[in-house]
C-alpha cells in the first residue's frame, strides 16, 4: 500500500527547532504518554504559554500538530487532544534516539541501504533519501547509503512506512575498506563540517536555557532532538580530531537528568494530574 493510500506519514523531524510547532511537538512527545494520552485544549495552551508562547500562536501552532495526524480531537471532561495511537511507534523510535545515543567502535558492524526505485515511484525515492538523510545515514553513491548496523531495524521500520521495501536491499557489514583513510571516507559519506557546526550550536544554546526548569528543559530536548538524528555516532577512528560529539551528549544528558522531575512536577501542577 503507498503511503498516500495509507494516510500520511508521521515524521519524527518536521518543524524547525525553536519554533512554536517544534516546541508544542517537543511537550506533545514528552507528556501525553505520561498523561495518559490525553490533555485539554486549555492546559495544552497553559504549558505553551509557560514558554513564552501567546494564546493564539498555540492554538495555531496544535492545529498544525492536528493536521499532522500527530494530534485527534477528542472531548472528555473539556476540549481537548489525544495522541494519535499511529504515532506511538515514531515517538518510541524518538525516545530511543534522543536519550540513548549510541557511538559506535571500530567492532561494530553498519548496515548498506542499496535501492534501485522506478521513476514512476520518484516520490518514494524522494521521501526514502529524506528519512535516510534523517536516520543519520552517509551517502556512498545516489542509490548506496551506509548507517550504523544498530540501526538496521529503524531502516526496516521506514522501508515498511514508505511501502518501499520490495524496492531495496540491506546488507550488514563489517568496516569499510576505502581507497583513502576512513576518516577521509567520512568526510565524503557525510558532511562532518555541517554536523559539528550543529554540535557547537547546541553547546552555544545551554547558557540561554531559560531558568525556569520545565521551560529550560522542553528546550533543552527542542534544541537537542535534531541532533540524534544527523549525527549517526561514528567511530572516533572516524572523526576529526576535536570532534565535539562526546561533549554535547555528556553536557544533555547532565542537564537532562537535572531538569526532567522539577519539569514533570510542572506538568503535573498545570493539568492537575
Amino acid at each position: 500500500m503507498s503511503p498516500e493510500a495509507s494516510g500520511p506519514v508521521l515524521d519524527d523531524i518536521d518543524a524547525r527547532p525553536g519554533s512554536t510547532a517544534s516546541l508544542l511537538r517537543t511537550i506533545v512527545g514528552l507528556y501525553l504518554r505520561p498523561l495518559g494520552g490525553w490533555i485539554s485544549a486549555a492546559h495544552l495552551v497553559a504549558l505553551a504559554g509557560d514558554l513564552g508562547i501567546p494564546a493564539a500562536p498555540a492554538r495555531t501552532g496544535i492545529a498544525r500538530l492536528k493536521q499532522k495526524g500527530l494530534l485527534l480531537a477528542e472531548r472528555e471532561s473539556s476540549i481537548g487532544y489525544r495522541l494519535n495511537p499511529a504515532a506511538l511507534t515514531m515517538l518510541e523510535r524518538g525516545d530511543r534516539r534522543i536519550f540513548e545515543m549510541r557511538e559506535m567502535t571500530d567492532a561494530d558492524s553498519w548496515c548498506l541501504v542499496s535501492f534501485s526505485i522506478p521513476e514512476s515511484a520518484r516520490s518514494v525515492r524522494h521521501q526514502l533519501r529524506r528519512r535516510l538523510q534523517w536516520t543519520g545515514a552517509g551517502v556512498v553513491s545516489p542509490a548506496l547509503w551506509i548507517c550504523p548496523g544498530h540501526l538496521q531495524g529503524e531502516i526496516e521500520q521506514i522501508l515498511d512506512e514508505l511501502g518501499a521495501r520490495h524496492w531495496v536491499t540491506l546488507f550488514p557489514a563489517g568496516t569499510p575498506t576505502t581507497a583513502t583513510s576512513l576518516p577521509e571516507a567520512a568526510a565524503e559519506w557525510w558532511d562532518l563540517d555541517a554536523l559539528r557546526a550543529e554540535h557547537q550550536a547546541f553547546l552555544d544554546s545551554l547558557a540561554a536555557l531559560p531558568a525556569e526548569p520545565f521551560a529550560a528543559y522542553v528546550q533543552l530536548i527542542d534544541t537537542w532532538r535534531v541532533l540524534p538524528y544527523l549525527d549517526p555516532g561514528l567511530p572516533p577512528s572516524m572523526l576529526p580530531d576535536g570532534w565535539p560529539g562526546r561533549r554535547s551528549f555528556d553536557e544533555f544528558a547532565r542537564l537532562s537528568s537535572a531538569l526532567r522531575d522539577p519539569a514533570w512536577e510542572h506538568v503535573r501542577a498545570v493539568t492537575g494530574a
